[in-house]
């Protein structure tokens, strides 16, 4: 993509900290990364919406994983979009960029003309976190309700972490006058850090799933609400135009809680897709399976969902049976 204008803090997520209260947040923006996912496939414009606010989510909620993990959120679904799939790998090494890639599954004629959110059915919203070998990985799943993949992420954060959590997320379309339409998204992420709370130990709360507010009582209600107050009057364009920086959208925003910056984390698209972990997925496979996967030109192929990556392989090379 051939863009007219650069913007220093695009593909970019900025950790903050607010010192006059108990809270932490996060500023992302992205505008590459979700040139990178969506070019992959062909989406109609309710999955392009899904997906870009899933890219978002996760830039936001993976930047706080430690180098080398990775962060995976997952949507899975009985409507026409069956399921949403991101991976968030933390940066080999400190200042290296994050990656981040994602796809979705969707029935065409199953979707509508309703908001995005409406294309996702019954199902279940998930975050699991890979910390490497030997470590048992964690997941963690939460009902789709409440509206969009945000609330459902806010509702995960209160229910399995006691973590009340709220995101304010714009994306959509953008073009200028030396660039052509694109993608851009643009959030914040707070996050009220925890207490014990009577509420949250005993797993009661406003209906049959935590919510933030429940997480909260006295003075720290008092403030969890004013600073939400404040998220709430954030507009679209001061999360995704070029005109505000993160840091001067803070300032504006909670400048009497004096909001302390840290170092950025750089995002980029990237799959970790290659021939050896195709070959990897295909030693399960006995020799008659592999037969029954090898196309007529005799080559077994395999497509990259994330990447669009195509690998064609000598079908008597892969499988557990293969010869050496």
């Amino acid at each position: 993509m051939t863009q007219g204008t650069t913007i220093a803090w695009d593909d970019t997520v900025l950790p903050f900290q607010l010192d006059n209260v108990d809270m932490r947040g996060r500023v992302a923006r992205l505008d590459g990364v979700l040139e990178g996912i969506l070019k992959q496939h062909d989406y109609p414009p309710q999955v392009e919406a899904l997906v870009a606010e899933m890219a978002l989510l996760t830039a936001l909620i993976g930047q706080t994983i430690k180098l080398r993990w990775k962060l995976s959120l997952q949507v899975q679904s009985k409507g026409a979009v069956r399921m949403i799939a991101t991976d968030y790998y933390g940066p080999e090494k400190e200042g290296e960029p994050a990656r981040i890639r994602a796809y979705a599954s969707y029935d065409a004629d199953r979707l509508t003309d309703a908001a995005p959110f409406e294309q996702v059915g019954e199902g279940y919203f998930a975050i699991m976190i890979d910390q490497g070998k030997g470590m048992t990985p964690y997941q963690g799943i939460t009902p789709l309700a409440a509206g969009s993949l945000s609330a459902c992420a806010e509702s995960y954060f209160a229910q399995s972490e006691q973590l009340p959590t709220r995101f304010s997320l714009s994306f959509g379309k953008s073009s200028g006058p030396d660039e052509p339409e694109h993608w851009r998204a643009g959030g914040i992420m707070l996050q009220h850090m925890p207490k014990a709370s009577p509420l949250a130990a005993s797993g009661e709360g406003s209906g049959d799933v935590l919510k933030a507010d429940d997480l909260v009582e006295g003075d720290d209600a008092e403030n969890w609400n004013r600073i939400n107050i404040l998220l709430g009057t954030v507009e679209d364009l001061e999360l995704i135009g070029p005109s505000v920086p993160p840091t001067d959208l803070l300032l504006r925003l909670f400048h009497e809680e004096q909001p302390r910056v840290y170092d950025p984390q750089p995002v980029r698209f990237g799959c970790t897709c290659s021939e050896d972990r195709v070959r990897q997925s295909l030693s399960i496979y006995s020799a008659r399976d592999i037969e029954k996967m090898t196309t007529d030109e005799g080559r077994v192929t395999a497509d990259c969902q994330f990447c669009g990556a195509h690998y064609d392989l000598d079908p008597e090379s892969v499988g557990f049976e293969a010869k050496v």
